[in-house]
């Protein structure tokens, strides 16, 4: 389970997610017309969730480092005990981390103005993308057995991902050669549809894009984060 620490250090992720993201671009976006509250908390809440997936690895890589996944092998429970286990606790921080953002960025001016369904359904659909990286790092850190060297092989991708999305700026902020890549990866397409449903709802159109994204990320990290957990070293 998440210790208080843990949970400690998930409200205060958002924060510095929070200011760090908003203040440095705060009034550019405001000369632009845009209401930069509402456009990148998508990113923010994304980043939040982000850190339960590097919660989530550097724990499985410190179970396996130490040989506690081995023990456990040996003792009378579920082949799949200290994969769920990982994810219950992953889960609570994300759960603690999404209020806390949430909070955050009521504070900067964020608001869901499309009602609570849709509000429901960015809670529900962020912690959906938490729980999915999460399970796919948590593989990543049954392998490697080493926590220093997965967090920086999980920092490098996941700040790529996030400075090259339209989570920070609109597309056209973008030279062209670049745009493609940036409009189409997963985080650009995960902020599309979180910022739709914060503001005037979400469509069809637009959702079905990145659940692909989701369902195709769900359906190959977790048979790998599986085999992982459960192979004998």
């Amino acid at each position: 389970m998440a210790t208080k620490g843990e949970l400690v250090v998930a409200v205060i992720v958002p924060l510095v997610f929070t200011l760090g993201f908003y203040l440095p671009l705060k009034y550019v976006m405001q000369f632009k017309g845009i209401h930069y509250e509402q456009f990148v908390m998508p990113i923010i809440v994304l980043q939040t969730m982000s850190f339960t997936m590097m919660s989530n690895a550097q724990l499985a890589a410190f179970e396996a480092m130490t040989g506690l996944n081995t023990r456990m092998q040996t003792m009378p429970i579920g082949r799949m005990v200290p994969l769920v286990s990982r994810q219950s606790a992953g889960f609570v921080r994300s759960v603690v981390s999404l209020i806390a953002a949430l909070a955050w960025g009521h504070m900067i001016g964020f608001r869901f103005v499309a009602g609570w369904g849709q509000a429901v359904l960015f809670c529900a659909f962020s912690l959906a993308v938490g729980t999915v990286l999460a399970i796919g790092a948590d593989g990543l850190g049954s392998l490697t057995k080493s926590p220093e060297s997965l967090s920086q092989a999980l920092t490098l991708p996941t700040l790529i991902f996030g400075m090259l999305s339209c989570g920070f700026v609109p597309e056209s902020g973008f030279p062209a050669w670049v745009r493609p890549f940036v409009r189409n990866q997963p985080i650009s397409q995960f902020s599309f549809a979180l910022r739709d449903m914060a503001d005037h709802g979400v469509t069809w159109q637009v959702f079905w894009v990145p659940l692909v994204w989701l369902i195709g990320a769900a359906v190959v990290f977790t048979p790998f984060a599986v085999w992982a957990s459960v192979r004998r070293s």
